[in-house]
């Protein structure tokens, strides 16, 4: 069983892998007791900060992994334990705990924390000590791009976050866009590939800004954007920033045909937050609560019954950092590092939020995001088209029309 530890730790073959085995590492089992030395797995995860939500998510994922497997079993005949800081969403203190967890906790593997700048802060410590670390949730491709050999990669590169959207949004007869996105490194990623894709459909980005990440003061820019007439507005944002840009908007009736957000929408606290003021807003997402995801309801049931709430997308992203850490550990059949590693690099594994496929870098090639949208309520899948609970709505309504 997992342990409660001190100082708010936590203890909640081939280049083809079979997709059987992802549906396998989902089912729970029946608890056993176990008679070796736990295998130890270290993370960082931001519990307070402005990456709490989000945070809490990822590593409440990461537990319901580790409780899942020794529910049914072990890993190499042994039961794992997770070994956690709050890293209160600070890139320094991130890499200070990755230290610790290596040099004084002796970990035998890592799950990366939640957040690009966080995750980047981390990466030098993995690096030097040639430790592999599995990221759940980190998507900014600079992270890839500094020849480090020891991050892999589980959800979409920011760069193509927006990709399925802009698409849509274009065959819809959209064609201004309005950008505004946090000055860090997701954000700046994901706008860098709104520029790329408007560029490649001959849409037209007729505002483009950054602002201090955790601002929530929106009253210029937003009056800056309706200024500029766009047909749709694209926020690189977190939770409390896109919460407070659509408040904004609703306040100087700003009504373009779509709104859409990166963190945010999909959390169930954007909801709660905006009532009615959700309806019609989109969000990019990694995972979703849907019947057409395979394995998403029996997940996301079981975490329920677990927690007492629905499963974010980053809880399932910390789920399939371990899924593939721990896919990875028995194909090498062993915890050495240089084997992990190679597995790591040279697997294509099916996972909770989709296939896991890196190139040389360790940066992801295989997965796509999923586009979701406020209807009625409720958060339902809208893109891709094969796998969507109802269609895409544009435009968006107008907020003298509600």
């Amino acid at each position: 069983m997992a342990m409660l530890i001190n100082e708010q730790r936590i203890n909640f073959p081939s280049r083809v892998f079979l997709a059987a085995l992802a549906a396998l590492l989902c089912l729970g089992g029946i608890a056993r007791s176990f008679a070796a030395d736990p295998i130890r797995v270290g993370v960082t995860a931001s519990l307070t900060g402005q990456y709490a939500a989000p945070g809490q998510d990822l590593l409440a994922g990461i537990q319901m992994w580790a409780d899942d497997i020794n529910a049914r079993g072990a890993l190499l005949g042994r039961p794992v334990e997770i070994v956690s800081y709050d890293d209160r969403s600070d890139p320094a203190t991130s890499a200070r705990l990755y230290e610790r967890l290596i040099n004084e906790d002796r970990v035998d593997l890592l799950i990366g924390p939640y957040a690009s700048d966080v995750t980047l802060a981390a990466c030098p410590v993995v690096e030097e000590h040639d430790f592999p670390m599995v990221s759940g949730s980190a998507s900014a491709s600079d992270i890839w791009s500094r020849g480090y050999g020891n991050i892999f990669q589980v959800d979409t590169p920011a760069v193509h976050y927006m990709d399925l959207l802009i698409e849509s949004a274009h065959d819809a007869g959209l064609q201004r866009i309005a950008l505004a996105y946090a000055d860090s490194d997701f954000p700046r990623e994901m706008a860098r590939g709104v520029r790329e894709q408007a560029a490649r459909y001959g849409m037209a980005i007729v505002f483009d800004r950054d602002f201090p990440e955790g601002n929530t003061d929106f009253s210029a820019l937003v009056r800056d954007m309706k200024a500029s007439t766009p047909d749709m507005v694209i926020g690189g944002t977190y939770l409390d920033g896109s919460i407070a840009m659509v408040r904004e908007a609703k306040r100087q009736q700003f009504s373009p045909k779509a709104f859409a957000f990166t963190v945010g929408p999909a959390l169930v606290e954007f909801g709660e937050a905006l009532g009615p003021d959700a309806e019609g807003v989109l969000g990019v997402v990694s995972w979703m609560r849907s019947g057409n995801i395979p394995m998403a309801y029996d997940f996301s049931y079981r975490y329920k019954e677990k927690s007492g709430h629905n499963a974010a997308a980053q809880a399932a992203s910390g789920y399939a950092a371990g899924q593939v850490l721990e896919a990875a550990v028995r194909l090498a059949g062993t915890l050495d590092r240089d084997a992990v590693r190679g597995q790591l690099r040279d697997m294509v594994f099916a996972s909770l939020v989709g296939r896991y496929h890196v190139d040389e870098s360790g940066m992801q090639l295989a997965k796509d995001t999923y586009v979701m949208q406020w209807q009625g309520g409720n958060r339902l899948l809208v893109l891709p088209r094969e796998l969507r609970d109802n269609k895409i709505i544009y435009p968006f309504t107008p907020w003298s029309e509600r």
